[in-house]
């Protein structure tokens, strides 16, 4: 456990602790410089050896602080080695474009922002308009929608238009010598009015036909009832005996007959 945690230290057994002096040493003279531990930020190729590094290969890399600045935010360098030849290599920050960019000893393979620009560097107002033509692009949705609200606006100019000339059409009539008469043009509601007064009046007179029909019809009804009663006998009040029904038949029962 002690081994894993390395906790115990091996002294010598010429040791001797005197001999250790604190010493300050001078302070550190340009950029700073630190070990980190990265992975390669772009896939590239050796100028050197031509040894082709991916994307993601672990290094253990040297870290310097230049005293390059974009805007306020610092760019650094880093030192790595060639996984073949050993040969150094360099390259630093670019937050300008979001990116990597290769100094020494490698080329990078692909270069993101240069393919935009077809190979050669953007300059701000062109990276600008570019991103602009790129969105107008992509909002293709709203193009859609203002071409429809066109159609529609124009399909209601041509509706316009047709009824404006039809009107025109009703409104402007050539009489018999060639002068034109100007024709008053009904309202449409007056036109509907006058078209339910003829209904209900052709409705009237349907219902007074149909009604005269069923009149005569009872006439002669009443007329046939009368002379059929004329027709018939007088009633008479004489009164009928009606004769008895025998039950005892019906039951089987035979009557004894009378000694008299």
């Amino acid at each position: 456990m002690a081994e894993r945690k390395v906790l115990s230290k091996y002294f010598p057994p010429d040791f001797n602790p005197s001999l250790i002096v604190r010493t300050r040493g001078p302070k550190q003279v340009g950029p700073k410089v630190q070990t980190v531990r990265l992975m390669a930020p772009f896939p590239m190729k050796c100028t050197a050896c031509g040894e082709y590094i991916y994307k993601g290969r672990k290094f253990n890399a040297r870290k310097e602080t230049t005293e390059e600045r974009y805007y306020s935010i610092p760019i650094y360098r880093f030192y790595i080695r060639c996984t073949r030849c050993s040969g150094e290599i360099t390259f630093k920050t670019d937050p300008r474009n979001m990116d990597y960019v290769s100094e020494r000893g490698a080329k990078r393979n692909t270069e993101p922002w240069r393919m935009n620009g077809g190979g050669k560097q953007e300059s701000d107002e062109e990276r600008l308009d570019r991103l602009e033509r790129e969105e107008e692009e992509k909002n293709a949705m709203q193009e859609l929608e203002t071409k429809t609200l066109d159609a529609k606006r124009e399909m209601a100019v041509a509706d316009a238009l047709d009824e404006i000339r039809t009107r025109n059409a009703r409104n402007e009539r050539v009489g018999k010598d060639g002068l034109e008469v100007t024709v008053v043009r009904e309202s449409i509601d007056e036109e509907r009015q006058r078209q339910e007064q003829e209904d209900d009046e052709a409705a009237r007179l349907a219902f007074m036909k149909r009604y005269e029909a069923m009149e005569e019809i009872v006439v002669d009804d009443e007329d046939d009832d009368q002379e059929a009663a004329l027709e018939m006998p007088p009633p008479s009040f004489k009164r009928v005996k009606k004769k008895k029904k025998d039950h005892a038949a019906a039951l089987g029962i035979k009557k004894k007959p009378s000694l008299v």
